[in-house]
């Protein structure tokens, strides 16, 4: 929740913005309220200084009503500090014939965001996205007129997809491909970069490989967690970028920094490598303590790391033995007498061979080294750890003497010998040491903000949801912007008025709901063991026993409850349709969904059944409204009674965002059977869906997704040429009412008919 702007800030930032499109008018009041939560005074008076350049770079409403809407959510991943480097792109295209990217590019960048979680990685996508550009535009015939790249845009709307499938390294493989090949057929590098065809997804599948880390975040999160108390963020990096230094895992105040995928390697999956290397950290973290480096030698420090890495680890694996096996099957075994010493520095050589024999079991060692330096320090090693945890600065003194007792003059050489010595689960080490020139008190005067209590407001930040485009049989991400707000309250007598001017209908439907009213217990008779004697029978075999006759042993009874487990969302259509009047009549499908939602409500809560009531309608995929008019924890009372007096219809249809939305609620509700009831009079449609099946085709998607949630859904239709499109959307499960003057009687009906 978050505090709303005065209206006094609201106008002086409205006046910073400098934007005169009345859609962002219609938005930028929430906007600039979940901006206020996300973003720091600076970042945003950034946020609408670039928002302004947008606006004015004339290209029309749909780049700075997305950047409005995307950027405080892609801010908090990836920090303000991202914004230079995302609009310095925005003006390179800008310079370019390439203006017509900006939307698309802008629309994917949280998912983009969420899959690259660090500005080093998002920086990679922007420069691969820009040479991407540069490599498929140019001029025509050697004439001066340029081109537009034929599929950056496509580029940018399958980046999401891609990246689910991808590390950053394949990404820039499978581009490379498609420019190299494609680059002089527009057509064909269309085809390619929407993922069209056969070609391109080969190249991808090619590509896909090893365990993404973004896909597991959550699993290594619990597993930190959970096994050593443990956590942080974790930040994935790309392999494939750093050509003359391969990165290495690391961890510093901003997180746990890890390659971005990681393959299967000697029997150990790429989860459990990232498991190895977090133990790692882990064990780092828990047992390691900082020592001063500026009186040690590079070599010294580096066998210091060797021997405190083998500590942490010996002490992890007393805690969980079976890390043995994973350190043992990643850790490289470099061969005795591999390097030689007259032409290489041997001694990262050597400490990685007593690395390697330090994790070997001490009672039954595999490593098979005869050196006796090693072997002696190997001994002296255990003995130390037998007596405890031991600590770094006793570890290190062992280090200092492995290294003064193994000096050979060939250490000095400038070659030295890599081979087998790279351990790619352990981190840098740089946590491991403090230099004298950092004083303490720059760590004593860090900032820290607090965060501050936001207050209660009515309305929320939007939030983002899918889209289905059934061309491409793929869902555009965050392509939706939902604002949803408490409706607004009227007069609850209004509504009392209606239901008295259907009080026969009312007792008619009493009678039929304490039909189906649960019943607190309900007899199961004729058990043989029960709670309690069932009398009757009892008593006919008493007689059936004097008479002579076989009595019936089943004389006991028990009870069982008789309840109903159901939670019901019902989901209004408020599009603008609902205005006219039905035929034949002064009442308005508006007033008439008013009665009949009325007594649909008054039945519901007769029964006891937990409910929930709202209203949508929209204006473009960046406006869609989700109005609250009844919670699940509310009862029929004056206050939603006052809400749904002041119910008001106006814009278009977008039903498949909305219902996605009630979805989310619904799913919370601790229910056996959860329905959601969806009553229109019309096939979902917006201003900006020029394509009338697109829209159609989402929520036929969204009764999909649904459907596998466990939330049965069903529609109550009042257009009377619905057949020709509801059957598509929502199968057999709708009702057409061709007599709108009937709704209210028939809406409770078929809600108790639906719940019998």
């Amino acid at each position: 929740m978050h505090k709303s702007p005065s209206l006094e800030q609201l106008a002086v930032w409205r006046e910073q913005l400098d934007c005169g499109f009345p859609q962002v008018a219609d938005v930028f009041a929430d906007c600039i309220a979940e901006a206020q939560t996300l973003l720091t005074p600076e970042g945003i008076d950034a946020y609408l200084e670039n928002g302004r350049f947008l606006g004015k770079m004339g290209r029309g409403v749909e780049p700075v009503l997305i950047f409005l809407q995307e950027w405080p959510q892609v801010a908090r991943i990836l920090g303000e500090v991202a914004l230079p480097a995302v609009m310095d792109t925005i003006r390179a295209m800008t310079k370019s014939p390439n203006s017509q990217a900006i939307a698309p590019f802008l629309q994917s960048l949280a998912a983009i965001a969420r899959r690259l979680p660090s500005q080093e990685q998002l920086q990679h996508y922007l420069d691969l996205a820009l040479s991407f550009m540069d490599r498929t535009s140019g001029s025509i015939h050697g004439i001066h007129k340029t081109y537009a790249s034929p599929s950056l845009p496509d580029f940018f709307l399958q980046s999401p997809h891609l990246l689910n499938q991808l590390s950053m390294e394949g990404l820039r493989n499978w581009v490379n491909y498609g420019v190299r090949n494609y680059s002089h057929h527009p057509e064909r590098q269309r085809d390619y970069f929407s993922l069209q065809s056969a070609d391109s997804r080969a190249v991808l599948q090619r590509e896909r490989h090893g365990t993404l880390l973004v896909d597991n975040t959550r699993k290594l999160d619990l597993y930190l967690l959970g096994l050593w108390q443990d956590a942080d963020h974790l930040v994935p990096y790309s392999l494939g970028f750093d050509e003359l230094r391969k990165p290495i895992p690391y961890f510093d105040k901003l997180g746990i920094r890890l390659p971005d995928v990681y393959d299967a390697r000697h029997g150990i999956s790429g989860l459990d490598r990232y498991r190895a290397a977090l133990a790692h950290m882990a064990a780092h973290r828990r047992w390691s303590s900082a020592i001063f480096a500026d009186n040690y030698s590079p070599f010294q420090r580096l066998a210091v790391e060797f021997f405190e890495d083998a500590r942490v680890e010996t002490l992890a694996m007393r805690e969980y033995p079976g890390l043995r096996r994973i350190f043992l099957a990643l850790h490289p075994a470099p061969v005795e007498g591999a390097c030689d010493p007259e032409t290489h520095s041997c001694l990262r050589h050597r400490l990685a061979m007593l690395s390697r024999a330090l994790l070997d079991n001490p009672q039954a060692p595999t490593h098979g080294y005869l050196d006796a330096p090693l072997n002696v320090f190997v001994r002296r090693f255990h003995d130390t750890m037998a007596q405890g945890e031991s600590s770094t600065e006793e570890i290190a003194g062992l280090a200092l003497s492995y290294v003064a007792k193994t000096r050979r003059q060939s250490d000095q050489l400038p070659k030295t010998f890599f081979t087998d010595t790279e351990v790619d689960y352990r981190d840098d080490n740089r946590h491991l040491w403090r230099f004298h020139e950092l004083s303490d008190d720059e760590e004593m005067f860090e900032e820290h903000r607090e965060a501050s209590v936001a207050e209660d407001v009515k309305s929320l930040p939007p939030r983002h949801y899918p889209e289905w485009d059934y061309a491409s049989q793929s869902y555009r991400p965050d392509w939706i912007s939902l604002y949803e707000r408490l409706h607004p309250s009227g007069n609850p007598a209004d509504i009392d008025t209606l239901l008295a001017k259907h009080s026969a209908l009312a007792k008619r439907l009493k009678r039929l709901l304490d039909l189906l009213k649960p019943q607190e217990k309900v007899r199961v008779r004729y058990q043989e063991e029960g709670s309690e004697l069932d009398l009757d029978v009892a008593i006919r075999s008493l007689i059936d026993f004097k008479s002579g006759g076989q009595p019936d042993p089943r004389i006991n009874m028990s009870h069982r409850t008789d309840g109903r487990n159901i939670a019901v969302m019902l989901l209004l259509d408020l599009s603008e349709s609902l205005n006219e009047k039905t035929v034949g009549s002064e009442q308005t499908i508006l007033a008439l969904s008013q009665e009949a939602v009325s007594l649909l409500a008054w039945s519901i809560e007769q029964l006891g059944d937990p409910f929930a009531i709202a209203g949508f309608h929209s204006n473009t995929r960046h406006d869609v409204r989700y109005l609250h008019i009844k919670g699940f924890g509310e009862h029929w009372n004056d206050d939603v009674k006052g809400r749904l007096a002041a119910m008001e219809a106006g814009y278009s249809t977008r039903m498949g965002a909305a219902m996605r939305h009630a979805a989310h609620y619904l799913e919370g509700q601790k229910a056996d059977k959860k329905l959601m009831l969806i009553l229109t009079d019309g096939q979902p449609s917006d201003v900006d869906a020029h394509d009338e099946r697109l829209l159609i085709e989402d929520a036929r998607q969204s009764v999909k997704e649904l459907d596998q949630q466990g939330i049965f859904t069903y529609c109550i239709n009042l257009d009377p040429k619905a057949d020709e499109y509801v059957s598509d959307i929502f199968g057999h499960q709708y009702t057409v009412i061709d007599h709108i003057e009937r709704l209210p009687e028939q809406l409770p009906k078929l809600f108790m008919a639906l719940t019998r």
